[in-house]
């Protein structure tokens, strides 16, 4: 009688992967696409479809350069995980006086729980517009669909991954189909590519987009998701694993970018000129579509930012693992974690705020974290006894501090232009 087997599969090894050229990159992508549901989230929509129904093509060229941004950052990110093995905020622990790493967790929950509250309400405006639910109700589905898919995690990183990129999917396949079916003014798109304004509204929203491209949280989580996932043994390895993850984040960050510049050309295209109202708000936009294409596009608008409300919830509060076990080395139970960044989106749907302004405040909370991510990652990259002879190069590092100046300079500007009502 034969015994049966216990042993586990044993892992393929980055040394193994490494031989099989372009393959062996294709099985090391994932981590990039679930860092991209943090620019295609609910924030964007209402961002990017605003900037389309006001000034057409005009700044299709901020979303290529915010990608632009995006790309340097995560990759930077990315890298932090894979040659040091420790992600963001287990290395400003390492580095900073402990006042300064208890400082820095503050601030990431908060930015936690702010990422939390436009993912919740994206998905409970979604479920309210397909199936005319109360936004209370829709909070709550969101929270649990999102509880549910950080589940997954217990399985290993790939099926977690690959619902994430599902989502990501839907949300694609939702916005892609209605561009292909819109009337696009070539030459205006084109135009569109050029940087320049149309006054200081534009200016703004210019700003707006920008600004709210870099979600800190998802600074965080990138290179938590890098880090260990393989082991390289030899520097060969690492440099392997660091191609790899610059391929990942072409294609992740690329099909973020394409998601987004499909929001504006698909407003500039139907909503530029005309008197459809309220299209800066997500109700508005779901009934502009209705109005000017017809019905299926309106739902595939809602599919799109339903999934976009799942996926990225489910991230935010991933992110926020990170955020605790990384600047406390404390863990708290996964369920109490989903509810305490559930609660505040529960009290904003409850007490009836408007989910548009909702979204707005969000965002100006996150602007707050940016800095506090931002410069410690390029801090770090920069100095050779974190990277050893993977350091930025020079080059590289100038380019971070200056997308990192650009960045906390729009966002302070966003911030001066809420308080004083500009």
């Amino acid at each position: 009688m034969s015994t049966p087997r216990t042993d586990r599969p044993r892992q393929v090894t980055a040394e193994e992967l490494r031989r099989r050229g372009w393959r062996g990159r294709l099985v090391v992508l994932g981590p990039a696409f679930v860092a991209a549901v943090a620019y295609v989230d609910p924030g964007n929509f209402a961002t990017n479809f605003s900037a389309g129904a006001g000034y057409g093509y005009l700044l299709i060229w901020v979303i290529v350069v915010a990608n632009l941004m995006a790309m340097l950052i995560q990759s930077l990110s990315a890298k932090l995980g894979i040659v040091t093995g420790k992600n963001l905020p287990e290395m400003c622990r390492e580095h900073m006086p402990r006042w300064g790493s208890r400082l820095m967790w503050v601030q990431a929950e908060l930015v936690a729980i702010a990422t939390d509250l436009a993912e919740v309400i994206g998905g409970a405006v979604a479920l309210h517009l397909l199936f005319g639910l109360p936004l209370f109700v829709g909070g709550l589905i969101t929270g649990v669909i999102a509880f549910g898919l950080l589940g997954l995690q217990s399985r290993g990183h790939r099926p977690f991954e690959r619902a994430i990129v599902f989502l990501l999917a839907i949300i694609l396949v939702g916005l892609v189909s209605t561009l292909f079916r819109t009337d696009v003014d070539a030459g205006a798109l084109a135009a569109g590519l050029v940087p320049g304004f149309a006054g200081i509204d534009s200016l703004m929203l210019a700003t707006g987009i920008l600004g709210a491209t870099v979600m800190p949280h998802v600074i965080y989580l990138h290179s938590a998701l890098t880090q260990r996932r393989l082991e390289p043994r030899s520097m060969a390895d690492t440099r392997f694993l660091l191609r790899a993850g610059r391929t990942d984040i072409m294609l992740g960050m690329g099909l973020a970018g394409l998601v987004n510049l499909s929001m504006l050309i698909v407003a500039a295209a139907l909503f530029a000129g005309t008197d459809v109202p309220a299209t800066d708000t997500l109700e508005g936009i779901f009934a502009g579509l209705a109005a000017q294409l017809d019905v299926v596009a309106a739902y595939g608008f809602a599919i799109a930012l339903l999934a976009s409300g799942f996926a990225s919830s489910g991230v935010g509060t991933y992110a926020g693992q990170v955020i605790m076990a990384g600047f406390l080395r404390r863990r708290i139970p996964l369920l109490l974690r989903r509810l305490l960044t559930l609660a505040p989106a529960l009290v904003v749907l409850g007490v009836g705020i408007d989910p548009t302004q909702a979204l707005v405040l969000s965002q100006v909370v996150l602007s707050f974290g940016i800095p506090f991510a931002l410069a410690p990652l390029v801090w770090l990259t920069a100095r050779r006894p974190v990277m050893g002879e993977l350091v930025n190069h020079r080059l590289t590092t100038a380019t971070a501090t200056a997308v990192t100046a650009v960045v906390v300079a729009l966002n302070g500007v966003l911030l001066w232009q809420t308080a004083t009502g500009g």
